[in-house]
């Protein structure tokens, strides 16, 4: 009998391509917010949930981690996506026993991600039997039990990879990674890796510091913003707020992206709505106008884009000595210049415009912009990070900022814009394969063992290493491991090699169904959900996209009494692990989560006094770069970086490909089926593609095709998507993710992050019968 596919089923139903939406949040997402908040919660809830939803009293929005003001809160402190997370979370639907016994593995891999996801919250531990078909229930002690069975037999500790997902708590992430690495391993991916590693690697290197350098106060400061391969109206609808007033204080905002997008064209603030005076001409009218200036790049062409606009201000200060450079910056506080001005010289213009797809003259325009703002902030997100030299890419934008002293002043600086509400705090507290020996030192002084040196592997790496079966037991803490990661079929293969799979999750989603020989699913308290435990209710924290540290407090009654919180699962798991052969007091530490804080504040720098300081509010981590004190890189100073324009050679009829997201999920989690930025309603696997090219193709829009990419000889297909027309350069497509991550190949990652460049995957389009393919 042959495998089932790993991959999300063929749509039954054709999505419906329409009018995109004017303007990005306005009355529809009010009303979307409310469909969904007080819907599936139900009313009393819902409102309940959302009116503690990013409170200091409350708790961290699951969603994004766009920050929240320091001080005077809206009492909605929400947007329409995180309004949804918190109604998801929150359903009254439950996934019990009874729901396994009804459904097969086999019946549940023919349900959509979207099904998948509507019906409800885990409540108890299931596992999964070799040669099962339904999962069953098992008791906690037998579960962890399992998992210590299995990880005990290993040959050696790298046998296991333990994967961390973005949700997890700064509490629980600290008492993973210290239970991995007592076990002896640092195998540690997590779902950075896939997102921002290559934001980190590239500004560890430029300015000494992987976090961006500026908070929320710096753009009411600044002059010119720069948003580059980012959505915020879909992935950080709160941004959209911050963005419109600075734009109201007179700043120029200018939009960097292969896509045309609604959330940094046009904004009507939900909040307005609240206002009598602003309410009717909020509704009435076009909304405020965010992006002055709109750059469409080809897919993975800012590289040139940057090198062009810093060439173009090289020029402006050759004609004018002494007006567009901070000179005194230059010598007191970076390296290099002289290197990157020779490169940008010896750099062609046809090279730069061929490669970005931008006109010389646009560049030249938005140099002159860039010479005459006082501050400039540059933001990105995934449209840079996931390229083949997204690295390279990300230290080009350090170079522009850097060329007028535009990181460490008040109004300017870098911006890297985080996606999930604690991926920067799971690093933070030591989620990651290569942590420094110096902090592993603090570790080892504090727990009283020595923790492994060699690195582990990173998410691409522990994909691989369980396909060759190298790795044999993988476990995550939250996340959809399978659907967040590329080249599905082969990530699938990989995971039904294991002897044993793991996931603690909150709801049912694919990579519970795609899994090892043995699985196991470990339900989990959400975010909203109130933590007791034998010291008391309890609290965590997390860290925001700008590294400030605020509480988080569930207020919610749990989905089940069977629920446990993360750290207590940890701390239970490494109990049933090590037994007595511990120095660490596992249940103690779960039990009162102000003791791991305890123990957080000597090992990680920056949390000194951390639960008085919690208690009193957020506070701000230390960020030597935003103040210009210190430049922790290898020449003690911010450092200047060059690097080559590549010009990717394509055979005809090849395209390259992005993967994005719809309005309606976040990550992977998928809400609803409409994306009504984009005119996509009632369905998700669409392509988009440049009307020229369709006619140069023979294609129209609404016809089926299916996608392919042949990277090293392997073939794999995307079957069943339908074309839809859009504003995209030409040789440029877009498609949705995790439908078209098939097509992502395992072995094309950026350089350095080893990220997988899922904004950069070459594929063919081959005219279908329809989603069956044909």
């Amino acid at each position: 009998m042959s495998t089932p596919s790993a991959q999300p089923p063929p749509e039954t139903v054709a999505p419906t391509l329409g009018q995109p939406s004017a303007a990005a949040a306005g009355l529809a997402g009010v009303l979307q917010t409310g469909r969904f908040a007080l819907g599936s919660p139900g009313v009393l809830a819902g409102a309940t949930a959302l009116l503690k939803v990013n409170q200091l009293d409350g708790f961290d929005c699951q969603s994004c981690a766009w920050p929240s003001p320091d001080s005077d809160r809206h009492v909605f402190e929400f947007c329409e996506n995180g309004a949804k997370a918190v109604a998801d979370e929150a359903t009254r639907r439950r996934v019990d026993r009874a729901f396994f016994a009804q459904h097969s593995v086999a019946d549940l891999l023919q349900r959509s991600d979207h099904w998948l996801n509507q019906q409800g919250r885990l409540v108890e531990p299931m596992v999964l039997r070799h040669g099962a078909t339904h999962y069953t229930p098992i008791g906690w002690d037998e579960a962890f039990a399992l998992v210590a069975e299995r990880l005990q037999a290993l040959p050696t500790p790298d046998a296991a990879a333990f994967y961390t997902s973005g949700r997890t708590s700064n509490e629980a992430a600290f008492l993973y990674q210290l239970f991995v690495r007592q076990f002896g391993t640092n195998n540690l991916p997590d779902c950075s890796n896939m997102c921002h590693e290559s934001s980190g690697a590239a500004l560890n290197a430029s300015v000494g510091i992987g976090k961006g350098t500026v908070t929320l106060d710096d753009f009411a400061h600044a002059d010119l913003i720069l948003v580059v391969g980012q959505n915020p109206g879909t992935n950080h609808p709160r941004m959209l707020s911050t963005l419109s007033e600075a734009k109201k204080r007179g700043a120029t905002i200018v939009s960097i992206n292969p896509l045309p997008e609604v959330g940094v064209d046009r904004f009507k603030n939900p909040q307005d709505f609240l206002n009598p005076l602003k309410a009717l001409p909020t509704l009435l009218g076009e909304g405020v106008r965010l992006a002055d200036v709109w750059l469409q790049p080809r897919i993975a062409g800012d590289l040139a884009l940057f090198k062009g606009l810093m060439k173009a201000m090289l020029a402006l200060e050759d004609a004018a000595p002494g007006t567009v450079l901070d000179h005194a910056f230059l010598r007191e506080h970076t390296h290099g210049f002289a290197d990157l001005q020779a490169d940008l010289h010896a750099t062609s213009w046809d090279d730069i415009v061929y490669v970005s797809g931008v006109t010389r003259a646009e560049l030249e325009s938005l140099a002159a912009r860039l010479a005459r703002s006082r501050a400039t902030i540059c933001c990105w997100a995934m449209g840079l990070t996931q390229q083949p030299q997204a690295v390279a890419t990300i230290q080009q934008v350090a170079n522009l900022l850097l060329l007028r002293g535009n990181v460490g002043r008040p109004g300017a600086g870098l911006c890297p814009v985080r996606g999930h509400s604690n991926v920067q705090g799971d690093r933070t507290m030591g989620i990651y394969e290569r942590m420094p020996d110096a902090w592993l030192d603090r570790l080892d002084a504090e727990f009283h063992f020595k923790s492994p040196r060699q690195h582990g592997y990173d998410t691409v790496d522990t994909i691989k290493a369980m396909h060759r079966g190298d790795v044999r037991v993988f476990f995550a803490l939250g996340g959809n491991f399978l659907s967040a990661t590329p080249d599905t079929e082969y990530t699938g293969e990989a995971l039904r090699r294991c002897n044993l799979t793991a996931q603690v999750s909150t709801k049912l989603n694919r990579a519970h169904l795609v899994t090892g020989r043995t699985a196991l699913i470990l339900p989990c308290l959400g975010r909203s959900e109130r933590d007791r435990q034998a010291a008391g209710e309890q609290f965590v924290t997390v860290e925001d996209s700008m590294g400030i540290i605020n509480p988080s407090r569930g207020h919610a009654e749990p989905a089940s009494d069977l629920l446990l919180s993360e750290p207590m699962i940890v701390a239970r798991l490494a109990q049933a692990v090590f037994g007595t052969k511990t120095t660490v007091p596992w249940l103690e530490l779960a039990s009162d989560y102000d003791r791991v804080r305890e123990r957080i504040e000597r090992v990680v720098p920056g949390f000194s006094d951390f639960n008085a300081r919690i208690r009193r509010g957020i506070f701000y981590l230390p960020n030597p770069p935003r103040d210009r004190r210190e430049w922790r890189t290898a020449t003690g100073r911010a450092t200047f970086f060059t690097a080559p324009i590549v010009r990717s050679a394509l055979r005809d009829g090849d395209y390259v490909m992005m993967t994005i997201r719809t309005h309606d999920q976040f990550n992977t989690t998928v809400y609803g089926l409409d994306d009504r930025y984009r005119g996509v309603f009632g369905g998700r696997r669409v392509v988009f593609m440049n009307e020229q090219d369709l006619a140069a193709a023979g294609l129209m829009g609404g016809q089926w095709v299916d996608l392919c990419n042949d990277h090293g000889g392997r073939e794999r297909w995307a079957r069943g998507f339908m074309v839809a027309p859009y504003r995209i350069p030409r040789g440029c497509i877009a498609t949705y993710f995790p439908e078209a991550n098939v097509l992502v190949p395992i072995e094309t990652t950026a350089a350095v992050s080893n990220t997988p460049t899922s904004k950069y995957v070459v594929v063919t389009v081959h005219a279908s019968n329809g989603p069956s393919g044909g």
